[in-house]
């Protein structure tokens, strides 16, 4: 799994899903608290398979 999410979407995902998974605990308690985890995984591997099928990546490229 080679990176494809750059280190800003990265901790913007993580936040994201942190909120919507905090729902569980505070807030309108539901089942949408799920989706939450998506984002928080995504962020935290830094690899997104739709990214990857699509041949999308926000990671900065580095010189050689």
């Amino acid at each position: 799994m080679k990176k494809n999410i750059g280190n800003v979407e990265r901790i913007i995902r993580v936040i994201v899903g942190l909120a919507l998974c905090a729902m569980a605990f505070v807030g309108p308690q539901n089942m949408w608290f799920l989706i939450g985890i998506v984002p928080l995984l995504t962020g935290l591997l830094g690899w997104c398979p739709p990214y990857q099928l699509l041949g999308i990546s926000t990671c900065k490229m580095k010189d050689s």
